[in-house]
């Protein structure tokens, strides 16, 4: 017989119920702040699609104004990180994670205005970064500041920023399950009821504040909402061995771009990341639905829309173009971005399999979904976070068995291989660049007084 759990104290007790009605409150704050985070990146998104429409008739003059403010764009974002809050570079959920685990200080508030106004400049200058990693970052920021202006102790406030954290991935996908398994999965990596609750709390919270300012809308729309035969889950089996190793070449991309940039010390961070934008207004100038996020790549890839050659194209220039973004120490993350390659890859996959064995698939489109269930879960180990995100966005439970079976084998291929898990590689890097800021600043102030 399995013991019942023991009932708190009275006194624990309304500390818990005062914790929970805190998380509801940090919910609400993280979502307000990400649905607006939200609406700016979309207006900068129709701003940069204007600005290209209105400068493309003058073709040269036009091509180089257009650079030099997508250039000016990045460098500025990557200054505000360098100047004001160097936490906030890249994605920031490596940071969490840190901070989580006892491994790196919290940041203060301060971090919110650099992530938002830094993520609005880099992700409105089109480079191939998501909005997950600034809402993830701001809700944790936000929840443990509540938390600490409230009277928490170290403990409950590590508990409140774990749940505005998913608070805020719940934002950024408009997916509340999905937040709280993130939180479980992938930040804390093991289930505690506290965290749990308060994770569901949150979570909750800021999507009916989202939901209340824009509607409850999905995300994307599946073309075919039947399921998959039974009989074809050996082709979804093989999608997903497929984008296992795609997601080992995927995370090396990722950190090889970060050491190439990084290593170039002679240019200043503004200027490299200027450099990328530059690259990426190029891109932009002929092919404006390269860039971005990717969410618009992702419905035309439920859709079925493009040419085989066309996708390709679009996959190697978005998997390379990409990681360098990531490198470029503006805030931004890569859910978004993942899953545009994940989604494009079983897409071209669906079109293959059509032409061997069209009886056993009914439209591209499923391998699409599943396609960025599978990447997510071989980049990321966190399977549960990815089927549940996907199926939230899409609002189609009928791909639940050939995800798990895509799911099941992407995770092999890195597994037996012994690849690391992107985020606890870039965690690694976190922790180096932590380490490096503290000899810095200790060696400052040994030779401040023999300066003296």
């Amino acid at each position: 017989m399995i013991p019942n759990e023991k009932p708190l104290s009275p006194k624990l007790s309304r500390r818990f119920l005062s914790l929970s009605i805190l998380s509801l409150l940090t919910g609400a704050a993280t979502g307000l702040i990400c649905t607006t985070f939200r609406f700016a990146l979309d207006w900068a998104n129709r701003l940069r699609d204007a600005i290209i429409l209105v400068e493309r008739p003058d073709h040269l003059p036009g091509l180089a104004f257009f650079t030099a403010l997508c250039a000016a764009a990045a460098a500025l974002s990557a200054w505000l990180v360098r100047r004001f809050s160097i936490h906030a570079t890249g994605s920031g959920i490596p940071h969490v994670e840190a901070v989580l685990h006892g491994l790196a200080p919290p940041t203060g508030l301060a971090l919110v205005p650099v992530k938002f106004v830094g993520g609005l400049l880099a992700m409105g200058a089109g480079l191939l970064l998501g909005r997950e990693g600034p809402s993830v970052q701001m809700g944790a920021s936000i929840s443990r500041w509540i938390g600490e202006k409230t009277g928490c102790g170290e403990e409950e406030c590590r508990e409140l920023l774990a749940a505005g954290a998913g608070a805020g991935l719940a934002t950024a996908f408009n997916a509340p399950i999905a937040g709280a398994i993130f939180v479980l999965e992938e930040l804390v990596q093991r289930f505690e009821h506290r965290i749990a609750i308060l994770a569901l709390g949150a979570s909750a919270s800021a999507i009916a504040i989202e939901r209340l300012l824009v509607g409850d809308r999905q995300e994307f729309h599946l073309v075919a909402t039947i399921g998959a035969p039974t009989q074809s889950l050996w082709l979804f089996m093989i999608l997903g061995l497929g984008l296992g190793l795609l997601a080992i070449f995927y995370n090396w991309t990722v950190l090889k771009s970060l050491k190439l940039v990084g290593g170039l010390r002679r240019l200043s961070v503004e200027t490299r990341a200027g450099i990328i934008g530059a690259g990426v207004a190029l891109v932009a100038w002929t092919a404006p639905g390269w860039i971005g996020g990717g969410e618009p790549i992702v419905q035309q890839a439920l859709s079925d829309i493009g040419v085989f050659s066309g996708l390709f194209a679009l996959l190697l220039v978005r998997l390379f173009l990409g990681a360098l973004c990531y490198a470029a120490g503006t805030p931004g993350g890569v859910f978004a971005p993942m899953l545009a390659l994940g989604a494009l890859s079983g897409q071209m996959f669906g079109r293959l399999c059509m032409n061997i064995a069209p009886d056993a698939v009914p439209h591209p489109g499923i391998f699409a979904l599943v396609g960025m269930t599978a990447l997510f879960s071989g980049v990321t180990r966190a399977p549960l976070t990815g089927i549940v995100l996907v199926t939230e966005m899409s609002g189609n439970a009928s791909m639940l068995l050939p995800m798990l079976c895509a799911c099941f084998a992407a995770m092999l291929p890195p597994t037996l291989l012994g690849a690391i898990p992107l985020y606890e590689s870039l965690r690694k890097i976190t922790l180096e660049r932590e380490e490096e800021q503290q000899n810095r600043h200790q060696t400052l102030n040994k030779a401040e007084p023999a300066h003296e």
